[in-house]
């Protein structure tokens, strides 16, 4: 637990707590007063307003598009159906500034709707709605349709024969089945979009801000700390009400279903009703998840022979001190370095929290390790540039200041890959090797490891992926010669001319391949075993 803890405390509570700190403390003196001054601006209260309403918006269509695809995994079975789970999963491990760019060449200037019906959505709310169920609609599936499957049918199939209709027989029996999961999957999404950045950034335009988009514009460009303390106090509140009420439905949901094998439960399709489910999930899929992405590679290729790619080895001296495409080795090697990290970090955090017996305390620090994912990242970026600033720790000219910003976000994909399957070793297996003379470096060689390789790597290659696509930290503390590829895409999007625009794209495009060909490794280790996610 010792590193861990000494992880989280050196890089996360101290840059939050100095960033509050600085904004709330004044000669001295705790200004708790500026917390009521600041809520009772109509801006602030607009901000805060916009915020919940669009989290909750995005959640309810996140649900109502995506609870027909759970179903359409977990109880059907049909050709292509492994590929189609990877294309669903892809949107999720995106970086949000490319999911914005990829909604602003569909919608925005110039975009396909704009070209075939003149019809523009960016800087409209509906773009970011969009945008959010395009990134969400993997968490609903995986999270609702994981469950799904592995819910007995014969359940549902007893009340119809007792004379239930389908639609009651599912109301009455999968839907209180499937409630934890759908709740957990419901706060997850509200957490991800009530903390969106990237995408309200590049589609929101003035117009729309949300709390973390707001806590950057305080931040960096009024300068308005105390602001940006008391936004980020509130939602750091909010953020973990979210977490302990997620706790809660998880452990529900452990304690209280019993579960069957899912290769067992999916069928191929019978009668009119699933085939024409199965194809208005397929259109939906394409319509929703592909069509963007697509759109985007279109766009990056607009330009007669690859002339925006071309672009890329060329530094013009105004966005970038460097050529474009130098962000990609800095983004790479960034990566690698934050996956050592959070993979170092998480794998000594969910050792201990996987051990028996575990007190409150250990189990209290499983819920903070998910902190980093709901709070405001742009306040841990400032918070970095403010407080690592001297010796011991004075890392603002080091290179290694940016991949500890993303391992930060690493650390809980890392945590949560491997803590279920060591909780899953058999203790009996340690003691044996403890018993036959092995020392507890050679039992965790001889025992632990063999059985966590494969979860070790699937955390590693989520770690990579996450910390590509990193934006709210490293906008702060990525330098202007060494930039990362997501704040490229920022700074190429804010600039003029359609240059700049096709040189996003063609960055957006890069960062999206890699993203996508570190998600089919994953795929490839989860299903070289089982044939099943």
């Amino acid at each position: 637990m010792a590193v861990p803890v000494a992880f989280f405390a050196v890089f996360f509570a101290y840059p939050v707590a100095a960033i509050v700190r600085r904004g709330l403390k004044v000669g001295g003196t705790w200004q708790w007063g500026r917390i009521a001054d600041v809520l009772m601006d109509s801006g602030i209260r607009h901000v805060l307003w916009f915020t919940t309403w669009q989290a909750l918006a995005s959640t309810a269509l996140t649900l109502l598009v995506a609870l027909p695809g759970a179903y359409v995994f977990a109880r059907l079975d049909f050709p292509g159906k492994q590929v189609l789970r990877v294309v669903v999963t892809v949107p999720f491990v995106l970086p949000t500034v490319v999911v914005g760019t990829a909604f602003l060449a569909l919608v925005g200037r110039g975009g396909l709707l704009d070209d075939l019906w003149g019809v523009r959505l960016d800087t409209t709310v509906w773009a970011i709605l969009l945008a959010h169920v395009f990134f969400n609609y993997a968490v609903v599936v995986r999270t609702v349709g994981g469950l799904w499957a592995q819910l007995d049918p014969r359940q549902e199939e007893a009340a119809r024969m007792l004379g239930a209709s389908r639609l009651a027989a599912w109301r009455k029996v999968t839907l209180p089945a499937l409630s934890p999961a759908v709740a957990a999957a419901a706060l997850m999404v509200f957490l991800f979009t009530f903390t969106s950045f990237g995408v309200v950034q590049i589609l929101g335009g003035p117009t729309f801000s949300t709390l973390e988009v707001e806590i950057y514009r305080q931040t960096s460009q009024i300068f308005d700390l105390s602001t940006a303390a008391v936004l980020t106090i509130i939602q750091f509140a909010t953020v973990g009400a979210i977490l302990v009420v997620h706790a809660w439905t998880v452990r529900r949901g452990e304690s209280a279903l019993r579960l069957v094998d899912a290769a067992r439960t999916a069928r191929r399709p019978r009668g009119v009703g699933q085939w024409a489910l199965l194809g208005a999930v397929l259109v939906t899929v394409a319509l929703l998840l592909v069509l963007p992405p697509a759109v985007l590679v279109a766009r990056s290729l607009d330009a007669p022979g690859f002339a925006y790619y071309k672009a890329l080895t060329h530094a013009d001296g105004g966005t970038f001190l460097v050529a474009p495409i130098q962000a990609i080795g800095n983004s790479l090697r960034y990566a690698v370095a934050a996956t050592s990290i959070a993979v170092l970090i998480g794998s000594l955090a969910a050792a201990a929290l996987a051990r028996r017996g575990a007190g409150r305390l250990v189990r209290g620090f499983d819920a903070l390790l998910m902190l980093p994912l709901g709070v405001s990242a742009v306040t841990v970026g400032f918070g970095f540039l403010i407080t690592l600033d001297k010796p011991p720790l004075d890392l603002r000219g080091s290179w290694i200041l940016v991949p500890l910003a993303q391992a930060l976000v690493g650390v809980p994909f890392v945590v949560r890959t491997m803590l279920p399957v060591l909780r899953a070793v058999d203790e009996r297996l340690r003691e044996a090797a403890a018993v036959l003379g092995a020392s507890p470096w050679r039992v965790w060689r001889e025992v632990d490891l063999p059985i966590v390789r494969r979860a070790l790597l699937i955390a590693a290659g989520f770690a990579f992926a996450v910390s590509l696509g990193e934006f709210g930290a490293t906008v702060f503390i990525a330098r202007p010669d060494n930039p990362t590829l997501p704040v490229a895409v920022a700074r190429l999007i804010g600039r003029p001319g359609d240059l700049n625009y096709g040189q996003a794209m063609a960055l957006s495009t890069i960062l999206m391949v890699v993203c996508a060909v570190a998600l089919l490794v994953l795929e490839r280790l989860r299903t070289e075993r089982t044939g099943e996610l």
